[in-house]
């Protein structure tokens, strides 16, 4: 398996976990179960919203792990029920959405089959640091004659 490297620039540097980031979400970018949409409805928050008819919330799971939205789905086998046709589909689902840093998953409600998960992105403050300039010699590197 030939490993595609995205960052191997000399000046994008401790860039390797965004690296496995784009890989994490490359292995999920195939499914396309359930169908999803992202909007913006304002200009510091973004709402997720998964088409996720016939699950009740106790059979819906959201969760944060490691900077990624993960929402999952299973529903029970119902014992009381003899299908003749079974077109509507009771399969689980995982849906996962990696998250930038300082994004923050503020609340999900499920309403009428579709279950919305609202984000909160505060704008990043710019922060200029000056760096001191010592003199002196190198530890560990011999000067050049």
């Amino acid at each position: 398996m030939n490993r595609t490297v995205y960052f191997n620039s000399p000046f994008l540097l401790g860039f390797e976990h965004l690296e496995r980031l784009l890989e994490r979400t490359a292995k999920s970018a195939g499914d396309s179960y359930p169908p999803y949409n992202i909007e913006q409805p304002g200009e510091e928050t973004l709402r997720i919203i998964l088409a996720v008819a016939g699950f009740s919330r106790e059979e819906l799971n959201v969760t944060v792990e490691d900077r990624q939205l993960v929402i999952r789905g299973k529903q029970g086998e119902p014992a009381d029920r003899t299908f003749l046709h079974r077109g509507i589909a009771a399969r689980q689902f995982q849906r996962a959405f990696v998250l930038a840093e300082g994004i923050e998953v503020t609340g999900a409600t499920l309403e009428n089959g579709l279950l919305a998960i609202e984000l909160a992105r505060p704008k990043a403050d710019t922060i200029v640091r000056t760096i001191e300039i010592k003199v002196g010699r190198l530890e560990g590197k011999r000067s050049v004659s």
